[in-house]
């Protein structure tokens, strides 16, 4: 539980810190998003989420948490 406690807290920090420090661009972003397929996005998504997974496993493995 502690972990996803701290995963989560990281999310937020990350994402709190676009908002904060480049509201326009988070807007700029989103409408450039919004051009891209469908299915582009769902395989971005997908990349994502296996990257980190990848991430997740490597700082499981080389660090031993």
């Amino acid at each position: 539980m502690t972990h996803l406690l701290l995963a989560l807290g990281l999310v937020l920090v990350v994402e709190g810190l676009v908002f904060a420090l480049a509201p326009s661009r988070l807007e700029d972003l989103i409408k450039a998003l919004a051009d891209i397929p469908h299915e582009t996005r769902r395989m971005m998504g997908l990349g994502c989420v296996a990257l980190g997974v990848v991430l997740v496993w490597l700082a499981k493995g080389a660090f031993g948490g």
